[in-house]
């Protein structure tokens, strides 16, 4: 089940991830929420992050401290 996180004006956004190749050539792992399920949706939120909402109220992943 895709981990569902609801803002503070009642939208559903769903947890997704994608893994990149930077200009570098360094592996990094993308993650950011979409309003649809999508094929790259996690389960739970990675360890160490923790989630918060900007002034818009769109959900970001930040580290957790």
């Amino acid at each position: 089940m895709a981990y569902t996180y609801t803002n503070s004006k009642g939208q559903n956004y769903i947890l997704h991830s994608k893994d990149m190749t930077l200009k570098n050539g360094n592996p990094q792992t993308i993650y950011y929420f979409a309003k649809d399920k999508r094929e790259s949706a996690l389960d739970n939120v990675p360890t160490g992050f923790k989630i918060a909402e900007s002034k818009n109220g769109l959900p970001v992943l930040k580290r957790a401290e």
